[in-house]
């Protein structure tokens, strides 16, 4: 086991067109790093786990359980489990920080 990671070492996966992820777990967590493209779309979706994140660069336009929110650099969001959510971004890209809970079998394939 590796303590220690580089994110642009690792290859990415797409979660949807021009949403790039980047997942690292340990066996109760997993921290993604999300490159989003601009005009991109994570469309809306839920699922059994917890989620919060961060803004890093850009900013990305978040809707969760119908509350739609504009959120730029070091703003915050928390999803609950099975809450509905989605995001976008428009003219700027962004770059987020996703933390799961547990860890998302689906993104370790």
């Amino acid at each position: 086991m590796s303590y220690y990671h580089n994110p642009q070492e690792k290859a990415y996966r797409d979660i949807a067109p021009g949403v790039h992820a980047r997942p690292f777990w340990g066996d109760g967590i997993m921290l993604v790093v999300v490159d989003l493209d601009p005009n991109s779309e994570v469309p809306l979706h839920s699922h059994p786990h917890e989620q919060a994140g961060t803004v890093l660069e850009g900013e990305i336009e978040f809707t969760i359980a119908g509350e739609r929110k504009l959120l730029h650099n070091g703003d915050l969001y928390f999803i609950p489990q099975n809450v509905e959510h989605s995001a976008s971004t428009k003219e700027f890209g962004a770059r987020v920080i996703d933390v799961f809970t547990p860890p998302r079998e689906d993104f370790m394939e």
